[in-house]
């Protein structure tokens, strides 16, 4: 490896105990038969140096509980994955998430904070959504917990979710965005606008476009912070370019759109972490959703078309 590259350390989560429907849990395969760790590697200034799953137990031999739905065994999952994620920034690497359902974001972004917590700083906080995933069990509907995971990163829900690493918030709201909304609970509203996240939605991509809108989400993610986790999810891009999501909803970022706001990232230096979730094999056509997953994360890892 030469001393100008960078590591990037692969950890796959198959796990959809956080979700309504099965599927989710087969997403790292179909990012890796996509050929993630290959062209991740092929890219100038990287290597990849490990590629990994979390053990992750099935719906089928736990009970979901009284409460958030399988909220022991997501937490379980939540805590591999904050000391897996943690690990791989004290070794210097930038870790590439491959979800599995969006509820392992508790995990990724606590490892993160974690870390840069140890040394004095705190991190920013990007997310794209179609949904806003800050319910909390005293709001959520389904009391599935991959609706919950923004909620808890920043400091409401499920003790176990909240204090998960020790402390809380892992980001300060102020320093997060949320990014591409467009179907949010009812109860989930007031969160949302009571929390102090910035939130920005389809309809003000419509009408102010993707670039302005990313420019002011990445300048107050990096506003003083050591930089920032990506959480994206697969359902913020449009059903039209990305079928294989398990909550499609219609009237979502475009292919161009996804890719610009991944390029821009890519453009400050400052991701920490990058993360994939959702992407459901089974209702994919013949993994058009894992090709377009991939294709995105080479850019927010500095792939360019010149």
């Amino acid at each position: 490896m030469s001393a100008k590259e960078r590591e990037i350390r692969i950890l796959g989560v198959p796990m959809d105990l956080g979700a309504g429907r099965r599927g989710v849990d087969m997403g790292p395969s179909a990012m890796r038969h996509a050929g993630i760790r290959r062209r991740l590697d092929e890219m100038p200034g990287w290597r990849v140096v490990s590629d990994r799953d979390v053990a992750v137990p099935i719906p089928e031999v736990r009970d979901p509980g009284p409460g958030p739905r399988y909220l022991r065994e997501v937490t379980r999952v939540c805590k591999r994955l904050c000391e897996a994620v943690r690990t791989a920034a004290e070794e210097g690497g930038i870790p590439v998430v491959l979800g599995g359902d969006h509820s392992i974001a508790v995990g990724t972004v606590s490892g993160l904070a974690s870390h840069y917590r140890e040394r004095g700083q705190q991190i920013g906080l990007l997310w794209f959504d179609a949904h806003a995933d800050m319910n909390t069990p005293d709001t959520s509907p389904s009391q599935n917990i991959h609706g919950m995971p923004l909620a808890a990163v920043i400091g409401y829900g499920s003790p176990e979710l909240v204090q998960l690493g020790g402390f809380a918030p892992k980001v300060d709201p102020r320093k997060a965005v949320l990014i591409g909304i467009r179907n949010l609970d009812e109860q989930e509203r007031r969160l949302v606008a009571e929390s102090g996240i910035r939130a920005i939605t389809m309809r003000e991509i419509d009408e102010r476009g993707m670039r302005a809108c990313v420019e002011e989400a990445l300048a107050i993610v990096t506003d003083g912070t050591a930089g920032f986790h990506l959480s994206f999810d697969m359902d913020g891009v449009d059903p039209a370019e990305a079928p294989g999501v398990g909550t499609p909803v219609r009237g979502g970022a475009s292919f161009r759109e996804a890719h610009l706001l991944m390029e821009m990232a890519a453009d400050t230096g400052m991701i920490l972490g990058v993360e994939i979730t959702e992407l459901n094999p089974i209702l994919d056509d013949r993994n058009r959703t894992g090709d377009l997953a991939v294709d995105l994360v080479l850019s927010a890892f500095g792939k360019n078309i010149l």
